[in-house]
């Protein structure tokens, strides 16, 4: 694909590198990457990209803004709180390179959609933050033959490898399943809302997962096919794993069973809702009305300095140890910032103590913050 005379004085950096030249900015143009996630790894990786001159780009994301997300998703600023990550990433990656080509799937990637999606791409670049998607990600990229350059991050550690990459041999390495054959159990690995991640970390294995991106469309350089890279920024230490092919993964091992997309909820333990939920208009009627009730705030002690709606404040990761704290006899509202910690929280309390009385809050104290200002 041949480059505009504006793109030569663009992309002349990169012309002028040893053993890059004109054919390997062509082949960025003519390049179709997907990442997947448009948060705290996507953000860099969208940006360096997009810098890099990869032609076309397809985001899949459908959350929004949150104040949250900026002490690490340098992409957005307080202006797009409450906006569509996917449709504000686009506009404001356009301004930074109108050359480029965007693609943009505001929804939920799924097992209903994920084949069709990722088949219209060359390179998938994975930055998801739960292990149902990784493992979904994973499987469409086998099934429909595309390398998937995986990063991860937590606290202060990322991780980056390239899963399902065939090489100039034609020899196809390693993927997700050899590495991670079975997810942990449901709540075993807290999410970045609960264990908290380093600002800057991000943007640093964003940047490498980025650096795996170009490798992998140009087929140059030693690309972290069968390794797993480890940073860990708080010692300033690396490592670098080897990944072996595993015989006995169910998608490319000697007997393969899995040869379509599966239940990935079903799959990391993950199950079907069946608590109560309040909303929050509900819960004002139970105000208005006198309703007896208790209200429990899951959330972290600094959340609940920040702000709170005066409930009892049992973190999530405490509950255990408290629940001589929480009433047996009377409706119990449970509620953290938007409705999912909650939720573990009131699973873990039906089923290992045999509560029946919990209620969680739709949409935690976000929702009734809206409520309230509203008014």
């Amino acid at each position: 694909m041949k480059l505009s005379k504006e793109e030569y004085l663009r992309y002349s950096r990169h012309m002028n590198l040893p053993g890059f030249g004109v054919a390997s900015q062509e082949k960025l143009k003519a390049a179709k990457v997907l990442v997947v996630g448009a948060g705290g790894l996507g953000a860099p990786l969208l940006q360096y990209l997009t810098a890099a001159g990869v032609g076309t780009l397809g985001i899949v994301d459908f959350d929004v803004v949150d104040v949250s997300n900026l002490q690490r998703q340098v992409l957005f600023s307080t202006e797009d709180l409450g906006k569509s990550k996917c449709a504000t990433a686009i506009l404001k990656l356009k301004a930074q390179n109108p050359h480029i080509r965007f693609a943009e799937h505001n929804l939920k990637l799924d097992s209903s959609n994920a084949l069709e999606i990722i088949k219209n791409y060359d390179v998938v670049a994975d930055g998801t933050d739960n292990f149902q998607t990784r493992y979904l990600v994973n499987d469409a990229c086998v099934l429909t033959g595309k390398p998937n350059v995986y990063a991860s991050i937590f606290q202060y550690e990322g991780q980056v490898s390239v899963f399902n990459y065939k090489d100039g041999d034609g020899e196809t390495g390693p993927n997700y399943r050899d590495l991670f054959p079975t997810p942990p159990s449901p709540g075993m690995v807290p999410s970045c809302a609960e264990g908290g991640v380093l600002g800057v970390l991000p943007g640093i294995i964003g940047s490498l997962q980025a650096s795996e991106v170009i490798k992998v469309i140009l087929g140059s350089g030693d690309t972290l096919s069968g390794k797993l890279f480890i940073f860990d920024a708080l010692e300033f230490t690396t490592r670098k794993l080897n990944v072996r092919k595993d015989p006995g993964n169910p998608l490319t091992g000697d007997n393969p069973t899995i040869k379509k997309l599966i239940d990935y909820d079903e799959f990391c333990g993950i199950k079907p809702a069946t608590i109560k939920a309040v909303t929050v208009e509900e819960m004002k009627e139970w105000m208005n009305n006198n309703t007896e009730f208790q209200l429990i705030d899951v959330r972290e002690p600094y959340e609940y300095e920040i702000d709170n709606m005066g409930g009892e404040l049992i973190p999530v990761k405490a509950i255990a140890e408290n629940v001589s704290k929480i009433s047996k006899h009377k409706k119990v509202v449970i509620h953290c910032k938007t409705g999912g910690r909650s939720q573990r929280a009131i699973e873990l309390l039906q089923d290992e103590f045999g509560f029946d009385n919990l209620y969680n809050l739709i949409g935690g104290i976000e929702e009734w913050n809206r409520l309230q200002g509203s008014r």
